[in-house]
């Protein structure tokens, strides 16, 4: 995947303060801190996983399927757009 090699460091980024959200609800959890404080982290990490997916799969579209931007066949570009959206 030559798109994630060149976005490397901004994926790596994005992974390491996922790691530490997820180190954040491992003290929630030793600390016994309550339930609602915890499940608002794990929120928290659940959003930053998602937005981490989003981008790896339009970029995967974008990259080995099609660039709505590059494609001439204008069907084929409106379903790649509707596809990222």
């Amino acid at each position: 995947m030559a798109h994630t090699i060149k976005e490397k460091s901004k994926l790596l980024a994005r992974v390491r303060r996922i790691k530490g959200q997820i180190e954040a609800v491992e003290r929630a959890l030793e600390a016994e801190l309550g339930c609602g404080d915890v499940l608002q982290l794990v929120a928290s990490v659940r959003g930053a996983v998602n937005g981490l997916t989003v981008e790896l799969i339009e970029d995967h579209i974008v990259h080995h399927v099609v660039d709505p931007h590059r494609e001439p066949d204008a069907e084929r570009a409106r379903g790649a757009s509707e596809l990222i959206d």
